[in-house]
Formats: C-alpha cells, sequence, structure tokens
C-alpha cells in the first residue's frame, strides 16, 4: 500500500516539471511581442527619416532623434533575445531537449545543459541590454562642463572593462 502511494505521489511530482511550460509559453509570446514592437519602432524611424528628407526638412535634433530610436530597437531586440534564451532555458531543463535544434549548426547558443549556463547566458545578454540602455540616455545627456566629461569617459572606461572580463571569464 505505501509503495502504491509512493509510485502515485513521485508521478504527480515528477509530472508537475510541466508547469514549467507556461513559462516557456509564455517567454516566447513575450520574445515576439518585442520583435514586433522593436520592429515597429525601426519602421517608424525609417518612415520619419522618408519623410523628412522627401519633404526637404532637416529638424534640429533630427540625428539625435533617429539614433536613440534605432538604439531602443537594438534594446527591444535583445530584451527578446533574453525571453527566448529563457523560454528554451527552461524548456530544456525541465521538459527535454529541443531534437531538432541538435540537427541545427545555428543552434550553440540556445542548448542550455544546466541553471548555471542558463544563469549565465541571461546575464550577458541581460549587460549588453544595460549597455545599450546607456548609450540611449547618453546621447540626450547634456555636458556642461571638464569634470561632467570626465566622468562621461570613466563611465565608458569602467563600462569597457566589465565587458572585456565579462568576455574573459566566459568560455568560446
Amino acid at each position: 500500500m505505501i509503495r502504491w502511494i509512493e509510485a502515485i505521489f513521485e508521478n504527480v511530482l515528477w509530472n508537475s516539471r510541466f508547469f514549467v511550460l507556461l513559462a516557456v509559453i509564455c517567454s516566447m509570446l513575450g520574445g515576439i511581442s518585442l520583435f514586433v514592437v522593436a520592429s515597429a519602432d525601426v519602421f517608424g524611424v525609417v518612415g520619419d527619416v522618408f519623410n523628412t528628407y522627401t519633404n526637404h526638412l532637416h529638424p534640429e535634433h533630427f540625428h539625435e532623434t533617429v539614433v536613440s530610436g534605432l538604439i531602443g530597437a537594438i534594446d527591444l531586440y535583445l530584451m527578446a533575445i533574453v525571453m527566448f534564451i529563457f523560454g528554451f532555458g527552461l524548456y530544456e531543463l525541465f521538459i527535454s531537449d529541443i531534437d531538432i535544434a541538435k540537427t541545427s549548426a545555428a543552434s550553440k547558443i540556445l542548448e542550455i545543459h544546466s541553471l548555471d549556463e542558463l544563469k549565465d547566458k541571461l546575464a550577458k545578454v541581460i549587460v549588453m541590454v544595460l549597455v545599450v540602455s546607456f548609450f540611449q540616455r547618453v546621447l540626450h545627456t547634456q555636458y556642461n562642463g571638464a569634470l561632467e566629461m570626465l566622468y562621461f569617459s570613466g563611465s565608458i572606461l569602467l563600462l569597457s572593462t566589465g565587458l572585456y572580463f565579462l568576455h574573459k571569464g566566459g568560455t568560446h
């Protein structure tokens, strides 16, 4: 009797891992949504550029607006990639290996073998999101003195050093 209860409990416990599918599906939907929004932003920027140059206009901060819009789209694309890596990683860790991915040569980035590997991949992409967000904010910053320029150059140095150590510490 106890063996029977134990077998049922273990079966229910093991099959409860399929609740992870909810997170996988939502991650994929979130990633797709971010790709659509980022693409719409790019098309909006392209439309603005086309309209501006077709009408022979040149607004005062036009370059900053275009670059900022495109960097914002890159930021959204990177966040979408985070969602995809997270969804693929959860699926491979809790449900099953993705068989079709094993035959694809381009699938190495999505191969996840441990929770630490998933965290490392997510952390690297999240750091890139932060770097892109930093540069997007820098575009709109006004520098009024030498000290502010020194802070700016120091932040770039620290950012570069962090990226160097992030790249150096990883396996390639």
